[in-house]
């Protein structure tokens, strides 16, 4: 499972002209799902989520997670993460989960993400989707679990 999360002071997701989650500050967190992801990497990604430690302390460096600084975590789905891009001038899929299984464990994260923190937005799975940010610092960090 890979996350790219990028800290923001607002992110918000529409589909059709509607947005179906926003935040206000907080994470902004694009996630893929590989062939044998599951509930292991659901919980590592969550406990990363939460703990990556991307928020000012009282000094202004980064030494403060999302669980200790508040804020939500939107959470948009996006296998085109997890494209192989290595060769050629056009991204391989192979290396994404197929669409069922992206999809149940992406619903996973979801699910624990909301079970461990109150403000959790989401984008709506397989759908297209306009997503609008602005980005805090920039900071961006691309996560593995």
């Amino acid at each position: 499972m890979i996350a790219l999360i990028q800290r923001v002071s607002r992110a918000a997701v529409r589909v059709d002209g509607e947005v179906v989650g926003a935040i206000d500050g907080g994470l902004l967190a694009l996630v893929a799902v590989e062939p044998g992801d599951g509930e292991a990497q659901a919980r590592r990604m969550r406990e990363r989520l939460f703990g990556y430690r991307v928020f000012a302390d009282e000094q202004g460096r980064m030494n403060r997670s999302l669980a200790q600084a508040g804020g939500g975590l939107l959470l948009v789905s996006q296998f085109t993460l997890a494209a192989d891009t290595r060769s050629g001038m056009r991204p391989s899929f192979a290396t994404a989960a197929a669409p069922e299984v992206g999809e149940r464990e992406f619903n996973r994260l979801v699910a624990l993400c909301r079970e461990a923190h109150a403000r959790v937005e989401t984008g709506r799975f397989g759908a297209h989707m306009e997503v609008e940010l602005v980005n805090d610092g920039p900071v961006t960090f691309r996560l593995q679990a």
